[in-house]
């Protein structure tokens, strides 16, 4: 009789043992398969050999921690499918290269929203609530960049976007003026950040600027989303963002 419960011990003891490693190998199933995604800031910076950011590929994250268009997970593992949104905020840190690297993204809302967002709609015909906008900035001794991904706007059309000088604000003015490397007379893409785009048939868009300078310390602190390209034209939305000199 000893032996015959002996027996049936040792058998549910390694019954159990087989329950162990099946429920470890469905976690590390779960982990690669989707719904895990990493930030770090042991890289090159948005864009540039190890990336700053991302998320894993079946995660729905891009390779370099740009917004998915596809929208399933971003780079912090925030679902954003079908308007269900949520306000991610900034990541950034140092690179090996010797430089830093910055991602800023956000929800497009009305001023006053219930929800308050970093991200403000002054046109919700152009752009409409719930939007999203994600800025980059990668900036070394030689280069800095600055990229900007956006979804949720209208289709096939064109938008201007610059870099501004102070946070936005219920009043459109309040961002200030087009950021410029030196006081110039005129707006221009040289001198300037402007990060026009258009959407595509889907109503996402992205764009990126490339200059031999860097902001000055305080000096840039928002983009601004106009209603036409080129150097001028109605502010229609605001994202401030947390650029870096």
């Amino acid at each position: 009789m000893t032996g015959s419960v002996d027996r049936a011990v040792a058998g549910e003891g390694r019954r159990t043992g087989r329950r162990k490693v099946l429920v470890g190998v469905a976690a590390v199933m779960m982990l690669a398969g989707g719904g895990a995604s990493i930030a770090h800031g042991a890289a090159d910076g948005p864009g540039g050999g190890g990336h700053a950011a991302h998320g894993t590929a079946s995660a729905g994250g891009s390779a370099d921690g740009q917004a998915n268009p596809g929208g399933k997970a971003d780079a912090d593992g925030k679902v954003d499918a079908d308007g269900q949104t949520s306000e991610v905020g900034m990541v950034g840190g140092a690179s090996r290269s010797g430089g830093f690297w910055m991602r800023a993204d956000g929800v497009f809302s009305p001023p006053g929203s219930f929800v308050p967002s970093d991200a403000l709609t002054y046109d919700t015909g152009l752009v409409p609530a719930a939007a999203r906008i994600e800025v980059t900035q990668y900036a070394d001794r030689t280069t800095t960049r600055v990229g900007t991904r956006l979804r949720g706007l209208l289709p096939n059309r064109a938008y201007g976007m610059h870099v501004h000088t102070s946070p936005c604000a219920a009043d459109p003015a309040s961002a200030g003026p087009h950021y410029q490397h030196s006081a110039s007379a005129t707006a221009d893409p040289v001198n300037e950040v402007w990060l026009d785009f258009r959407t595509d048939r889907n109503g996402a868009g992205a764009a990126e600027a490339r200059h031999d300078w860097g902001f000055r310390d305080g000096g840039a602190r928002s983009v601004i989303i106009h209603d036409v390209q080129g150097g001028a034209g109605k502010r229609i939305a605001c994202f401030t963002v947390p650029f870096s000199s």
